[in-house]
């Protein structure tokens, strides 16, 4: 009820006390009168325009519905210092004690981080660290590491001429462990991410080279290396190759066929060097061809 139909039954039972039976109200009086138990009219807001969606292609629902499983989950870490090696050391330290990893309790306790040039053009990313890394707290410095040893040199490059880093910063652990290595998971590789991205944008490679379908797949690079391998993905906006990892090359070596996995690594690896703008001999280029 308004406050103008409070006032008028007020005013009728004030009459009434008073021992009138009847109350005229001037014309004026009922026309206002006619109007209380009308609702006032509302002035309705222009409906706005709504907006036109497209559907997208197929290939592109494919990417929405799909999102690369890892590496979009991960954030840049802060890292205090004035020079990319001061910024390394802080995040080197950050990552001995990081609580994301030390809480899933399927990772041992020691931390390898990266070795090599904090300022080089080429950053090699592995999947986590076995044995021998981490007996020496360095990555690739086992069987895989002589390996990828050999692959630099035939680049005609050394370690200390790039940067080497593994997905996961700590050894998955198993039962009865002893020298054996598994796989990280995507939760173990995801707890371990932030320091990988950060690596990256701190040293701002080149160009990055995923060793095995892991490090690929911690990336946000999902798939196998044989649908994967002989062109550039992309990294943080970085050309990344994706490449059969050095115990890919030790695995066949071992059944007696290893020329198939060698060959398509040089190949890739001709391909990271183009893009570096490294000189290329005709006897690099060869590699392989007689055999």
């Amino acid at each position: 009820m308004s406050a103008a139909s409070n006032l008028l039954k007020q005013h009728l039972l004030h009459r009434q006390q008073q021992g009138a039976t009847h109350v005229a109200l001037r014309p004026e009086a009922l026309e206002k009168l006619s109007g209380l138990g009308r609702k006032p009219a509302i002035r309705q807001a222009p409906t706005p325009p709504q907006p036109i969606t497209v559907d997208p292609a197929p290939e592109a629902r494919q990417i929405l519905d799909n999102p690369p499983p890892v590496a979009t989950k991960a954030a840049l870490l802060e890292v205090a210092g004035s020079t990319v090696e001061e910024k390394l050391a802080t995040l080197r330290a950050m990552a001995e004690t990081w609580e994301p990893a030390r809480a899933m309790n399927s990772l041992r306790q020691a931390m390898v981080f990266a070795v090599g040039d904090p300022r080089a053009s080429l950053m090699f990313v592995g999947e986590a660290p076995g044995a021998e890394e981490e007996k020496l707290r360095e990555p690739f410095v086992g069987p895989a590491g002589e390996k990828l040893t050999l692959i630099l040199k035939a680049m005609r490059l050394d370690r200390a001429q790039v940067y080497i880093s593994n997905i996961c910063k700590f050894r998955p652990a198993m039962d009865d462990q002893g020298s054996k290595n598994r796989k990280p998971t995507a939760e173990e590789m995801r707890a371990c991410l932030p320091f990988v991205l950060t690596e990256i944008d701190l040293i701002q490679p080149k160009v990055i080279v995923a060793l095995g379908a892991t490090a690929a797949e911690g990336l946000g690079i999902p798939g196998s290396v044989g649908g994967l391998r002989g062109r550039f993905h992309s990294t943080s906006g970085i050309p990344t190759m994706v490449t059969y990892h050095p115990s890919d090359l030790l695995r066949e070596e071992g059944m007696g066929d290893g020329i198939r996995a060698k060959r398509q690594v040089w190949e890739d690896m001709l391909k990271v060097m183009e893009k570096l703008g490294l000189p290329i001999s005709e006897k690099q280029r060869g590699y392989f061809q007689a055999k």
